[in-house]
């Protein structure tokens, strides 16, 4: 079954466009998000396999409309409400 993160040879997505220079993030929330996820994976709380399932069972109008770091964040607070770290 195909899900909204298989899009290898799908069309109608246009060119990837790179800004020169681009930064690594492009706001101070993303660099968090980041680092909250490396914290996590190091401390074993979830691993690399959940994190991306987690990012694959969003929902698919929410997949697509979210950003690189929004997906992440969203599979950060899945895995943690799923694994009872947070309530």
């Amino acid at each position: 079954m195909k899900g909204p993160h298989d899009v290898g040879g799908d069309e109608g997505f246009g060119r990837i466009e790179r800004e020169a220079g681009e930064p690594p993030f492009h706001h101070e929330w993303e660099a968090r998000v980041f680092a909250l996820n490396r914290l996590l994976l190091k401390q074993g709380v979830y691993n690399l396999d959940e994190f991306r399932y987690a990012i694959e069972r969003m929902d698919p109008a929410a997949y697509r409309a979210a950003s690189y770091y929004e997906k992440w964040f969203i599979a950060i607070e899945r895995l943690l409400s799923e694994k009872r770290v947070l309530p």
